[in-house]
């Protein structure tokens, strides 16, 4: 069947209008309203010390919580797509539970095992540990939320590739660890990219699971989309201002990171 060029122009303007209407449109509106009074008058609300401090937590969770999701990711595609145990079925369904699971649900099912009273929750208290309405309450609800990332783009990358060279470099007498370094790291660089990629664009918008396990407490634990849902529900012109302009960091950050997720989605690509 083929397509005439009229109608692949017409396909063309109507996806061009739908995403402009629901993506652009809205993100220019943000912009306009973050500016409208003035690049200072922006800057000073990016500024404040609530801001400021909102950014340095939410960077320091993703920076907590990417890594570890890295190397689980990658340990767990290595188990799904190599290894020949029973249980590999059940380990790759698991992978999935964030997927399904409202993050609220995972919020208050931390708050039932770490909180006071849960399952571990007067263990840690009585230590002088405190996991929930604290940072590490929210660094477990943004692993735990983003976690599916990496193992989802590594598996089929190592089911692609085989274990051909692998078993090559075991034939040749390289260990396991030299085998993963040398052979299976370099095959898999580009999808381990890119799934970092996706964890940190989960981990740094994360709000539902963070919101039921923090405080809200400015400058302790307080991240930007938490701020900025905690500005919204106030009242007033000046507060108006601030919302957008809190807005408009974490819009910078997502274009930065769908940068890197089209740069690295180009590579993986080419690689294969």
């Amino acid at each position: 069947m083929t397509v005439s060029r009229r109608t692949t122009l017409s396909l063309r303007l109507v996806a061009l209008a739908y995403l402009a209407l629901l993506l652009l449109l809205p993100v220019g509106v943000v912009f306009w309203r973050t500016f409208e009074h003035g690049v200072a008058t922006a800057w000073s609300y990016m500024t404040t010390p609530a801001a400021v401090s909102a950014f340095w937590l939410t960077v320091l969770i993703a920076v907590i919580a990417v890594p570890l999701n890295t190397i689980f990711g990658v340990g767990a595609a290595m188990v799904i797509a190599r290894s020949k145990a029973r249980g590999r079925s059940v380990l790759d369904a698991l992978i999935d539970l964030p997927f399904v699971v409202s993050p609220v649900i995972v919020g208050l099912a931390l708050i039932l095992v770490y909180g006071q009273g849960g399952w571990f929750g007067d263990v840690f208290l009585n230590n002088g540990i405190r996991i929930i309405y604290a940072v590490p309450g929210m660094v477990i609800a943004t692993v735990f939320v983003s976690l599916p990332f990496v193992v989802r783009e590594v598996t089929p990358v190592l089911r692609e590739v085989g274990d051909e060279q692998e078993q090559a470099a075991a034939t040749l007498g390289a260990s396991s660890w030299q085998t993963f370094w040398r052979v299976t790291l370099p095959t898999i660089r580009w999808g381990v990219a890119y799934g970092v990629v996706l964890t940190t664009a989960r981990a740094l918008g994360e709000i539902g699971a963070v919101l039921v396990v923090s405080s809200n407490v400015a400058g302790s634990t307080l991240t930007l989309p938490l701020l900025l849902y905690q500005r919204d529900s106030q009242i007033g012109s000046q507060v108006t201002t601030s919302v957008y302009a809190l807005a408009t960091e974490l819009a910078v950050l997502s274009i930065a990171v769908l940068l890197l997720m089209t740069m690295f989605g180009s590579r993986r690509e080419d690689a294969r």
